[in-house]
């Protein structure tokens, strides 16, 4: 008999006691969802690819869910459990669907697959630009253990399966044309033990070297990005938005020096409370380069950066949002870059990086560097994601995403003066690619920092410490 008939055979027999077996192991079950629920949009469609019995598609959001299963009998018993859900039997192999999926989700479905890779290529049929793929598989360090709680009757014996790392699953989807971008791994004791189970997979299981041993791997992918330069160079209109307070000395300069790129650019300047004559300056620039420039201009209600950058985002009109700090310590003349990396499709949320060419002598001081340091690498640990400079002013993104993102962030609350924690945990909830880009940062030519290193640092760390419960230990 084939590999595949006796999978078949396998599943089949099993699907009657599929809801038992999830029911005896279901906090092992509901973490998995969890997981995968956490990364998910309420609006986006779904599809689950090995979906059994249906019980994972039953417990994520979602406007759109489809599963598809090539076991009759685990479809037929999916669509008695969840009769509100779409199933269908179908190989993975052999996908033939005439629809596009925002997130497809492969939960433990890997190690039984003959062609890894023909399936993910497969994949390819049902994916848009901005498709996720979430594949989970377990930690072949638990082999052992697995085998002896099949032996002791305390796991359901299962067939022989794929020896996959994550290495293993990143290098498959590279050669199917896909891009990982980010790789979990979650719980270390995936039984219930109270009050035991859960300081262990919550926190312990977080910790590095420890990580390495646990249970779950989820790999995060999108489609590599294929375009040729024609195709994206002069595609997204583009809103720049400006805060400025006290910058008077920098406005035009702002607008003189900012290149020309995309279809069209919007410039926005939001005055924020200047004690200079900033508000005068930015009227009057407005009308000096008012047939050159498409120039907005407003004065923000609330204080602080943070409500100056989304009072900017809410008058744009263009495809990308971008942020220039007035001080032009971030040289306007390197925005185009920017804009070349979301629009080829490198990245979904693109962020500046200062800390990879050498500064011009003043540009930072060096309280305010160990500052970076200290929270790059907080962030690369909260957001397991290498990132070098994480308070960069200059941040872009698509402004369909920001919309998504500021329906969403009442998960996290209204809890970042400056808005660079606010964006870049909220891309991350969105399961948005995250690039650094660096720049060449220069030195202040006019007026004085409006940052205050000690009270603004002690901000920013409770900010960390809030977000690691969110984003972290979950």
């Amino acid at each position: 008999m084939s590999t595949i008939n006796k999978h078949r055979k396998y599943f089949g027999s099993l699907a009657p006691k599929r809801s038992n077996i999830r029911r005896n192991y279901s906090y092992y079950w509901k973490d998995l969802s969890f997981i995968f629920d956490y990364f998910i949009h309420d609006d986006s469609s779904i599809l689950e690819i090995g979906c059994g019995t249906g019980h994972l598609l039953s417990e994520i959001k979602g406007k759109r869910k489809l599963g598809i299963d090539f076991s009759p009998e685990m479809i037929e018993e999916a669509r008695k459990n969840f009769p509100a859900l779409d199933f269908i039997v179908m190989p993975a192999e052999e996908l033939e669907l005439n629809e596009k999926f925002d997130v497809i989700i492969l939960a433990n479905l890997i190690g039984y697959l003959g062609d890894v890779q023909q399936t993910f290529s497969q994949l390819h049929k049902v994916c848009h630009s901005n498709t996720k793929i979430i594949v989970s598989y377990y930690n072949f360090v638990w082999e052992p253990i697995l085998k002896i709680a099949e032996w002791f009757g305390l796991k359901t014996k299962t067939p022989q399966q794929n020896w996959l790392s994550q290495t293993d699953i990143k290098n498959l989807l590279f050669l199917a044309g896909f891009d990982v971008y980010r790789q979990h791994q979650r719980m270390l004791m995936p039984v219930f033990i109270p009050l035991l189970s859960k300081f262990i997979n919550k926190y312990l299981a977080q910790l590095p070297i420890l990580r390495s041993f646990c249970i779950n791997q989820i790999t995060f992918a999108r489609q590599t990005p294929m375009l040729s330069v024609s195709e994206w160079s002069a595609k997204y209109t583009t809103s720049v938005i400006i805060p400025a307070r006290n910058e008077s000395g920098n406005i035009e300069n702002a607008v003189r020096r900012l290149p020309k790129f995309g279809k069209a650019t919007e410039i926005i300047f939001v005055e924020g409370n200047s004690t200079d004559n900033t508000w005068e300056k930015i009227q009057e620039i407005k009308q000096k380069y008012q047939y050159s420039h498409n120039i907005k201009i407003t004065r923000q209600h609330g204080k602080g950066k943070a409500d100056a950058v989304r009072t900017g985002f809410e008058l744009a009109t263009g495809d990308i949002l971008m942020i220039l700090d007035a001080d032009l310590t971030v040289p306007p003349e390197e925005i185009p870059k920017f804009y070349d990396a979301i629009a080829s499709g490198k990245g979904e949320y693109i962020n500046g990086c200062r800390l990879v060419y050498p500064m011009e002598k003043e540009a930072m001081r060096f309280l305010n560097l160990l500052g970076n340091k200290f929270f790059s690498i907080m962030f690369s640990f909260l957001l397991s994601q290498k990132f070098k400079d994480t308070l960069c002013g200059t941040k872009v993104m698509f402004r369909t995403d920001y919309e998504r993102l500021k329906s969403n962030r009442k998960f996290f609350g209204d809890f970042d003066p400056f808005g660079d924690f606010d964006l870049l945990f909220g891309a991350y909830k969105l399961n948005l690619k995250m690039i650094e880009l660096p720049i060449r940062y220069r030195n202040r030519t006019y007026g004085q920092t409006n940052i205050s290193r000690f009270k603004h640092g002690f901000i920013l760390l409770r900010m960390c410490f809030f977000a690691a419960r969110k984003v972290k230990f979950i």
